[in-house]
């Protein structure tokens, strides 16, 4: 049986995907235009932006990247 998370590991997650998106939206990106340019698969972004995912460490290195800011501003 999966481990259910406290309530604040959701909300810290949502929280990064809302980043996410703000700073993709800011520099003009599609979802699927930025999956595919850092090279993550579409719904898995999608799943990572909406906050029902866990991304993994290389995902959010290759969206920081992508997104021109240091990976701590993007999970602070």
């Amino acid at each position: 049986m999966p481990h259910q998370q406290p309530p604040w590991v959701y909300d810290r997650r949502r929280a990064l995907g809302r980043r996410i998106r703000d700073l993709r939206i800011r520099e003009g990106h599609t979802q699927e235009a930025f999956a595919e340019m850092t090279d993550i698969d579409r719904r898995t972004f999608q799943r990572i932006e909406a906050g029902t995912s866990d991304p993994r460490y290389g995902d959010l290195l290759r969206i920081a990247d992508a997104l021109g800011v240091p990976l701590s501003e993007l999970v602070r």
